[in-house]
């Protein structure tokens, strides 16, 4: 019981300040982190930085609230600190986070910002190298992050003219929950980075735009604490990693369905996570010089996963078909399958009973050259019609994509070939990064104004007046092709940086 807990004072929490005994506080709760300082995937010089001392300014934005939790044995948690007692940390601005604060100052206002590129623009000069390092890396070359948005240039309209499109309406279902669009705010981990607020940017506009909000497992804000900051009556998903404990796994699940969570998305393309370099190369920046020596760093700890590892081993590596009927032992909610990327797994999810999949490489963060989600729309519509005779939209298996959406017309080409909604992750993030709750609101607003004049444009009414004979999809499997450059995307690519030699020590 909490009020059996012992409670103890700053200043013993403040003698542990070494390598030998690390004590720290995190949300007024005192952690033993000694033995765990060597295995840190970010190193242990940013734990032995906060020895002592109050470390949850630091650990909020780049951990889920439960992660000391689980990944420390149970022992390690001494006990409440009183907060009566506990020294400011000072936190020095250095010249750099100036020169970034600044640059928020010069921010533009919002009515400036035209399109979802704005954005993405803007917050890659106001975020933290942090941050933008985790948010925008993907696997690798960063080949398969490009080719998500390049596919849709393979896709042409074909559009209807002399009709009478006075009034025009692009709101649908999902899951049989109505939506103003067909989107919804896909889940995307560790908000904090980013905002202070997190993901609670996105719960407070989707409430606002009446669209879905995707929760991720790996939020920076709880669980609990999105679901609370949503409005009476607002629909919401949940993104499951699968943990290697079936039994989480369930109490999250079931916990998830009796707040009223109405569609649970397990994610199937991460068994591992793939190499994402620039946010590796961020875990090696604050590295301390003096504890490299013969060019091998003193904590025996794998960065590869840059920010992401700290938060994913728990995943479950063995996660496969035959564990589908658990699931669906353990809940009513509709069951999707995220991450699927050939119709041969997406006609086992159907012939399993689930309600539908994304289509989805996981914004180019897991496998490298695997194909887009709208490539593979186009292939599990053609293939489920001829093996099952399904036609799409279909009401009782949904077809999703994302990845590499920024405009209205990516999301009317996935609705012409067959999909019900389209996920946005990153341009969110980088709305509220940048802006904000008030940054989700604007995006949100772009994509109302985008839909209304291309459904104008297009000839299209209803979404489902938007068929597949309004699009050309003929060059969607070439992938080398010439089509006009995307000025916009690609002046905000940035080239991940080579290793670089160590600013040298002067021995005076």
């Amino acid at each position: 019981m909490a009020g059996m807990e012992r409670v103890i004072s700053g200043k013993e929490v403040a003698e542990h300040n070494s390598r030998e005994s690390c004590w720290i506080i995190v949300h007024g709760k005192v952690y033993d982190v000694t033995e765990f300082l060597p295995e840190h995937p970010g190193g242990s010089k940013i734990i032995l930085k906060y020895a002592g001392k109050d470390a949850t300014a630091e650990y909020d934005p780049i951990h889920p609230p439960n992660a000391i939790r689980d990944n420390l044995p149970p022992e390690k948690y001494l006990g409440l600190v009183d907060p009566n007692t506990v020294a400011k940390v000072e936190v020095k601005i250095t010249e750099e986070e100036k020169a970034r604060q600044q640059r928020m100052a010069q921010r533009p206002p919002l009515s400036e910002i035209l399109n979802l590129h704005d954005f993405e623009a803007i917050a890659r000069l106001c975020m933290t190298e942090k941050a933008w390092a985790y948010y925008s890396s993907a696997a690798d070359d960063e080949i398969t992050n490009r080719e998500n948005h390049a596919a849709y240039h393979r896709i042409w309209f074909r559009p209807r003219v002399l009709r009478n499109v006075t009034h025009v309406d692009w709101s649908t279902k999902i899951l049989g929950h109505r939506t103003k669009m067909p989107i919804y705010i896909t889940a995307t981990a560790l908000g904090k980075l980013g905002h202070p607020d997190g993901e609670l940017n996105l719960t407070w506009a989707a409430a606002k735009h009446d669209v879905i909000q995707m929760i991720p497992t790996l939020a920076s804000c709880s669980f609990d604490e999105i679901v609370d900051a949503a409005v009476p009556g607002q629909v919401q998903f949940l993104q499951l990693y699968v943990n290697s404990d079936r039994a989480i796994t369930k109490k999250l699940v079931q916990h998830a369905e009796k707040r009223g969570i109405k569609g649970l998305f397990i994610t199937v393309d991460a068994p591992q996570l793939g190499r994402r370099e620039k946010d590796m190369r961020m875990k090696f920046t604050d590295e301390d010089p003096a504890e490299v020596t013969d060019n091998k760093v003193a904590d025996k700890v794998d960065r590869s996963q840059g920010a992401a590892r700290a938060i994913s081993s728990f995943i479950d590596t063995g996660l496969c078909w035959e564990d589908i009927p658990w699931f669906q032992s353990i809940t009513k909610m509709p069951l999707i399958l995220k991450g699927v990327q050939c119709w041969e797994d997406a006609l086992m999810a159907y012939d399993s009973g689930l309600a539908g999949v994304v289509l989805s490489n996981h914004g180019g963060r897991q496998l490298e050259f695997s194909r887009s989600g709208i490539e593979t729309l186009v292939e599990v519509v053609a293939k489920l019609k001829e093996k099952r005779g399904l036609t799409f939209p279909n009401e009782k298996f949904e077809l999703y994509v994302d990845g590499g959406v920024r405009r209205v017309t990516d999301v009317l080409k996935a609705i012409a070939l067959g999909a019900t909604a389209v996920g946005i992750g990153r341009p969110f993030l980088y709305a509220f990064s940048a802006y904000g709750q008030a940054g989700v609101e604007r995006a949100l607003e772009i994509l109302h104004d985008e839909f209304e004049m291309n459904m104008r444009l297009l000839g299209a009414r209803t979404l489902k007046e938007v068929v597949p004979e309004m699009v050309d999809a003929n060059c969607i499997h070439q992938h080398i092709v010439s089509v006009p450059s995307d000025r916009l995307y690609d002046s905000n690519y940035e080239t991940m940086p080579l290793a670089r030699l160590r600013e040298a020590k002067s021995k005076i």
